[in-house]
């Protein structure tokens, strides 16, 4: 293969044909998919221009190619060729070579230069850069060492060129063909065609699916030990995206066989293989076999080690804690019942403690006390929160800053860290403090945790609050949950209602689901109302006009700031259909509005979106009125929600702004990361409070549509809850105490200890 396509263009019978031939350079690319590879670009020969469109594998400006298609009349931008077939070839003339070095396709080489080499070598100018560059040293302002680096470069360029048109032709996106080619270089070709599914463990973004889809065109076996080997790890992963850390050894087997599509005994060998190798741990635990990918076995094995020495008795003296405890609530007008007294002093004697409890039962108030309390003792505390939103409302019910706990451990993000990311905080840089309260901890999941525990150091007091009663965590694990049954830690659960909060039908209804209490739906509450409704387009009617006309002015709220959420994602009530009708009358098309279609969803100019995965290497800013940068970081994490400020539909970009005011730039490539967020499921609600919710109520799948899910949907409302739909379902979700299983294994590991 040559080194550069450019493209000169011979024109056959243009004007009077639809089918043509063309030949030339690539001048300009006017715009480029780079998952799909649709291409718009201008191609030159001679004097001539024309407007080329098509999927190409591998495209750069200065590139030469012969082009078969067909000639169409655009009502906008006029005749163009629709290419149906196209090769890259070398350019044919000096004038071409020239243009083509005079790109900047090669680094150092600029036009004056292009022109020097191309007049003293000519047409064999691409030759003598592969086959003998060190004559490049005869050009005037080339030195020797100088030759030697655009060689390397050539050769480099031809490389990637044919790895790239190689990996595309088995249906390999340009950007995973680029990761691929840096992490393998030339031994790519080898372990394609050996074995692809080492691309599924070694490459961010290549799963199992595209690499069985690689192994299925070159001809390997379904019963491959490759493909079985990754098809285990494949399920495990998929497992841990559920929230599971392990699985059951017949259950991982029974998926194993789904998915591959092979007999049993050759999932049974590979999967000891992999033990053998400690890709996988299997422990037995209950006279059950336990499947872990080794990774999350240690992980909850250094965090269970970890909250064994950090649970370390302190000495204290009970009559003057007290005795400073009255003085704070003289101080801050505040009145600590029985059990939030216990839960202070649990926390001055233990190095880890649990505080949780319901809405309404004073959790905030207790937070506040131990602040106080420790504040008095001269000791440095910290507060975080899984996301903003949950921080932001710790700094507001505290009066002191709260961070998320990706924050407070200075998260680094780069492509080192592929989509894991790092912290600087950890054991070899520690927080520096003597205190760290943690609040939602039922958000927390088994990584985030073992990363926080490896940032504090022995000697520091651990708190943790979060409600046991809400949903777990979208990630791994069930960190407070496993914490809470362990029963090897301090703890104090508050149960009882305060005045001001048990005057809200929120608080009192959620208790009342959480404890399996009839909950009247007769809508005589401030806060608190059912609107029965027998129809799915008739449900969606009223929450439309509840959101537009009559929430707005009774909770003091804007549209966007009322939160639709519903159990499922697929159905006539999920979250897919709802957003599109949403967006429909929240934000309508407009000419004003640049939009951009993405995976069957349009996202457009004001519309509300979601993050749906943790990406560490997305750079914020917070910019002033004037649009000068005040703060910056990294980081945006799954179920973070911001509105799309502004498109440029040419530098295939666009603006999205966070809460606290944080902007990210998202490539268009990037938009798989987002989605629209009118309505979010109840699971990605967690650790949010919204002025309003807005749910509708609809029979769904009995194992989601639980008490649980129920309960968080009720209280992630702060000023009114309104519900519409099906009483019997409402009622039905309120009786079904059966939870989706998780399975975690903290639990036992911090009773190894």
């Amino acid at each position: 293969m040559a080194l550069c396509p450019f493209v000169h263009f011979k024109r056959i019978g243009f004007e009077k044909v639809l089918g043509g031939f063309m030949e030339g350079y690539v001048e300009h690319i006017i715009f480029r998919n780079a998952e799909n590879g649709y291409t718009v670009f201008e191609l030159v020969s001679g004097e001539e221009e024309m407007t080329c469109t098509g999927v190409f594998g591998y495209l750069n400006e200065g590139d030469f190619v012969s082009l078969e298609g067909q000639f169409v009349e655009h009502p906008m931008y006029g005749t163009q060729l629709q290419v149906t077939s196209y090769e890259l070839r070398p350019p044919e003339d000096i004038v071409a070579i020239q243009r083509y070095l005079g790109s900047g396709a090669i680094k150092g080489i600029g036009e004056t230069m292009a022109g020097r080499i191309v007049k003293r070598f000519g047409a064999d100018t691409f030759r003598i850069m592969e086959e003998e560059p060190e004559r490049l040293a005869e050009i005037k302002g080339i030195s020797e060492r100088k030759a030697r680096e655009i060689a390397v470069q050539v050769e480099e360029k031809k490389e990637l060129r044919n790895a790239m048109l190689f990996l595309t032709q088995y249906g390999i996106s340009n950007s995973l063909a680029v990761k691929i080619y840096t992490k393998y270089g030339a031994k790519l070709y080898e372990i394609m065609q050996e074995n692809p599914y080492q691309l599924a463990e070694d490459i961010s973004g290549v799963g199992f699916k595209i690499a069985d889809e690689i192994a299925t065109r070159i001809g390997i076996h379904t019963d491959s030990d490759y493909r079985i080997r990754s098809g285990l790890l494949y399920v495990l992963l998929q497992a841990v995206g559920e929230g599971h850390t392990y699985l059951p050894r017949q259950e991982l087997i029974q998926r194993g066989i789904q998915l591959l599509g092979v007999e049993e005994n050759g999932l049974e060998i590979q999967l000891g293989n992999l033990c053998v190798e400690r890709k996988l741990i299997i422990k037995l635990e209950d006279e059950e076999e336990r499947v872990y990918a080794a990774s999350y076995y240690y992980m909850e094995l250094n965090t269970a080690k970890m909250l064994h020495d950090l649970n370390v008795p302190y000495a204290y003296d009970e009559t003057m804690v007290l005795r400073r405890l009255e003085k704070i609530e003289d101080h801050a007008g505040m009145e600590l019942d029985e059990l939030q007294r216990e839960a202070v002093m649990g926390a001055v004697k233990n190095g880890v403690f649990l505080l949780t409890g319901g809405p309404g039962t004073g959790k905030t108030t207790t937070i506040n006390a131990l602040i106080r309390y420790f504040e008095s003792e001269g000791l440095d505390i910290m507060l975080a929160a899984p996301t903003g939103r949950a921080a932001k409302r710790m700094t507001e019910t505290t009066g002191y800053e709260a961070s998320t706990i990706h924050r407070m451990l200075e998260l680094m993000g780069g492509p080192e860290q592929g989509d894991k990311g790092s912290f600087m905080r950890n054991e070899e840089n520690p927080l520096e403090t003597d205190i760290i309260i943690i609040d939602e901890m039922s958000m927390v999941d088994l990584p985030l945790f073992h990363a926080l525990l490896k940032a504090v150091l022995v000697g520091t007091r651990l708190i943790l609050v979060g409600d046991k009663d809400q949903l777990p965590s979208v990630g791994a694990g069930a960190v407070l949950k496993d914490l809470l049954n362990s029963e090897r830690f301090p703890t104090v659960m508050l149960t009882k209602i305060f005045r001001q909060a048990g005057e809200s039908d929120i608080v009192v209804n959620a208790h009342k689901i959480n404890k399996g209490e009839k909950v009247i739906l007769d809508n005589q509450s401030m806060d608190f109302f059912f609107l029965k409704r027998q129809d799915p387009n008739v449900i969606i009617s009223v929450l439309l006009t509840l959101i537009q006309k009559k929430l707005p002015k009774y909770v003091e709220a804007t549209p966007y700031d009322i939160q639709v959420l519903t159990p499922t994602r697929k159905g006539l009530l999920g979250v897919e259909r709802l957003n599109g009708i949403l967006q429909q009358y929240l934000n309508p098309p407009s000419k004003e509005k640049k939009e951009k279609e993405f995976a069957g969803a349009i996202f457009r100019e004001g519309d509300k979106v979601m993050q749906i995965k943790n990406n560490y290497q997305l750079e914020w800013e917070i910019k002033n009125r004037y649009g000068l940068p005040l703060d910056k970081g990294m980081g945006i994490f799954n179920g973070d929600m911001g509105i799309i400020k502004s498109m440029n539909l040419y530098a295939e970009n666009m603006i999205v702004e966070f809460d606290e005011c944080r902007q990210v730039e998202y490539s268009f490539k990037q938009m798989e990361e987002l989605e629209l967020a009118y309505a979010i499921t109840i699971h990605k609600s967690q650790g949010s409070e919204y002025p309003a919710v807005v749910m509708p109520v609809w029979p769904g799948p009995r194992m989601l549509m639980n008490r649980n899910l129920l309960y968080t949907a009720v209280t992630r409302a702060r000023r009114c809850v309104t519900m519409v739909g099906s009483d019997d379902t409402f009622y039905q979700m309120a009786e079904n105490i059966n939870e989706q299983t998780r399975y975690s294994g903290l639990k036992e590991r911090i009773w190894e200890f």
